[in-house]
């Protein structure tokens, strides 16, 4: 029986490390038995796309996303249409995908996930025809997308800093949304459209959403004292963000968002320039993915 082969994409600007340290557990935990392989490395923005697009059409059994939501979505994209599975090894700062689907955070536990090769399928979400996995926003989350995409440093330390300062920083604004067809209007601060939990390091932005159930969540934290932000993320960490009186909670299939001054939004923590309005939706069971 011919083995299964695997694709693993890495991101080389994630240091010299990181790359001994990818190696060495696909030597010592990846199952040589079951698996061949190989590694390709991304030389520039969405090559990691045009890599998964190649490796599916030769046949690959999965692509592995060597790195955060970002890698992963730029795979995802590759993958489209295609039987090839998605499978995670969490290497970015926040990996809010892999939090919320199980996937362990060290590398050669996550390599066993591998190993055993247990498949399911989950919804991929799209706003503005731009696949998102995880999350997409354009209020609050966008400008920390943009403003941490810049930062030279990453990790938790960098990111708390950033939400900290421009919490107080932001000023709200009208959107018209619309959800399955019912207008509203509303004063946001963070208005997320998510398919899965968490923005990364555990905030839970949408706790009850379902990456299998073939519905967005759409979560509003309308306008409030800033003196309660601490408050506010205690209640997104532990699960709770969506019984705060400032949060508004809804599921849909589609969702449309509208303000004239809108010019920007983020998918799974990358930050886009838009214009005016952004149309979401959601395509159930459209990707295959090695999980827990």
């Amino acid at each position: 029986m011919s083995k299964k082969h695997l694709v693993f994409i890495v991101n080389p600007n994630s240091g010299v490390e990181r790359e001994k340290q990818v190696q060495h557990a696909i030597d010592k935990h990846l199952d040589h038995t079951i698996y061949s392989h190989e590694i390709l490395h991304t030389q520039y923005a969405k090559h990691g796309t045009q890599l998964a697009k190649e490796a599916a059409g030769k046949g690959a059994f999965a692509v592995v996303a060597v790195g955060g939501d970002g890698s992963v979505n730029d795979i995802v994209a590759g993958l489209q249409g295609t039987e090839t599975a998605l499978a995670i090894i969490p290497k970015g700062s926040g990996n809010g995908m892999a939090r919320t689907i199980g996937i362990p955070l060290k590398i050669d536990v996550a390599m066993q996930v591998i190993n055993a090769g247990k498949t399911s399928h989950i919804d991929i979400g799209f706003a503005n025809n731009r696949i998102f996995v995880s999350n997409a926003g354009v209020a609050f989350d966008a400008l920390i997308s943009k403003k941490f995409a810049k930062s030279v440093r990453r990790g938790f330390a960098v990111y708390s800093w950033l939400v900290t300062k421009y919490m107080w920083l932001y000023k709200e604004r009208w959107f018209d949304i619309t959800i399955d067809g019912k207008p509203m209007r509303e004063r946001a601060f963070i208005l997320s459209v998510a398919n899965m939990q968490q923005f990364g390091y555990n905030f839970k932005i949408a706790p009850h959403a379902d990456w299998t159930d073939g519905m967005l969540d759409v979560v509003i934290i309308k306008r409030f004292p800033k003196i309660l932000g601490g408050r506010l993320v205690i209640r997104a960490m532990s699960g709770t963000i969506t019984d705060s009186p400032y949060v508004k909670h809804y599921k849909a299939k589609k969702v449309i968002i509208s303000n004239p001054k809108l010019k920007l939004m983020q998918t799974d923590g990358d930050a886009h320039e838009c214009n005016d309005t952004v149309e979401f939706s959601i395509r159930e069971g459209a990707q295959k993915i090695i999980v827990p």
